[in-house]
């Protein structure tokens, strides 16, 4: 009894069924079985013997723990029933970060949270026995008012949903741009060391930026992903090359926008079992490519110059050897998964004359991809 206290911070006559569950999953299931007994009987002497329906489930649920066949979604089910805990992740699917991961918005209103429904088991409107037992219904009515809760405003204004995900988005965020500012400097140590600079091949560049505003001028794949990493939806192109050319090949690196949405679009995505667009699973894999593979992968290239080798499987296999990122050992898996994520890279390369027609890394491409990238991770500067 005064460890469960201890944990919930509240005497014995006033802890509550996720008080006693939670302190009972703090300890080895083998040990909370143990005090199981004597814990009930410290309750019902303390006046606060909470329920039969509870300690059965208690019982079950610790059993189940010791035999190894209770699975994490189980034990987190046990906790819901207890009437004041909030649910991991709502039929709306809005989801709790874990407890550990929780910035103070967050444990605030979780907090907050745990009080109201407090407070509705106090008054009778949620039923912690028929939770225990799996009702429906009263699972039912249980994530319906957490889900109006969340959705309310509070006094302050404050949305308790959106106040959560707009503090992970912070979060988000901030990690980003630490990450991005981090991988440019690097990009730029690695640059200076270089035992000689790339010079602009102009001649290239007038070439490659005369294709590049034919092909921008074009519908579908993939002059629409290259406009939307370039952010060339809605504004007109820049009529110098230089400015043109690097735009689209930072793009490449970090896209600004996505496709332009429309009905054939929002019923793609809601299709399940169909496939991706070229153009969608173009975009999905440029943005799953992380800072250092970038860095790793490009910092490889200049090193070695023009004429080496830029297939998407080499470019998989200089980021595995690199020594400019932590890479653990990668197996097979790893490596295709590269693989197929800088397939649509060196494709749209080709095009931007960053890699000619044997995959291989031009002058152009020597030149304009440190430049590229150090665009694309400089926009926050």
């Amino acid at each position: 009894m005064d460890f469960v206290c201890a944990h919930a911070g509240r005497p014995a006559t006033a802890v509550t069924r996720r008080d006693v569950a939670r302190a009972l999953l703090a300890v080895p299931s083998g040990v909370a079985l143990v005090a199981l007994p004597d814990l009930r009987r410290a309750m019902m002497a303390a006046g606060n013997p909470l329920s039969v329906a509870f300690w059965e489930s208690a019982k079950a649920t610790l059993s189940s723990i010791e035999a190894g066949v209770a699975t994490v979604g189980d034990v987190q089910r046990w906790v819901e029933s207890t009437g004041t805990e909030p649910i991991l992740m709502t039929p709306s699917y809005f989801v709790w970060p874990e407890e550990d991961e929780r910035g103070p918005v967050a444990a605030e209103m979780f907090a907050r949270l745990v009080a109201y429904l407090e407070e509705r088991v106090e008054s009778g409107e949620i039923d912690p026995d028929a939770l225990a037992a799996g009702e429906q219904e009263a699972r039912g009515a249980y994530e319906e008012l957490q889900e109006r809760w969340l959705s309310t405003p509070l006094p302050d204004g404050r949305v308790p949903g959106f106040a959560v995900s707009d503090e992970q988005d912070e979060e988000l965020f901030a990690a980003w741009d630490e990450e991005e500012a981090f991988a440019l400097s690097e990009l730029r140590r690695i640059l200076a060391d270089l035992p000689k600079q790339p010079e602009l091949p102009g001649e290239e560049l007038e070439a490659a930026a005369v294709r590049l505003r034919a092909l921008l001028a074009l519908p579908g794949y993939p002059a629409n992903v290259l406009r939307a990493c370039a952010g060339f939806e809605d504004r007109p192109l820049p009529d110098d090359d230089l400015e043109l050319w690097l735009t689209v090949a930072a793009g490449v690196a970090g896209p600004v926008s996505d496709l332009s949405e429309g009905a054939d679009v929002l019923e793609e995505f809601a299709d399940l079992d169909g496939e991706l667009s070229e153009e969608d699973t173009a975009l999905a894999n440029l943005c799953a490519i992380q800072h250092a593979d970038w860095l790793a992968g490009v910092a490889a290239l200049v090193r070695m110059g023009p004429g080496v080798l830029a297939s998407p499987e080499r470019m998989a296999r200089l980021i595995a050897e690199s020594e400019d990122i932590d890479v653990d050992d990668q197996d097979v898996d790893d490596l295709d998964a590269t693989e197929g994520l800088f397939a649509s890279v060196v494709t749209l390369w080709a095009h931007l004359g960053i890699v000619d027609g044997d995959e291989v890394l031009t002058p152009l491409g020597w030149w304009g991809l440190p430049k590229a990238l150090e665009r694309a991770w400089s926009a926050a500067e």
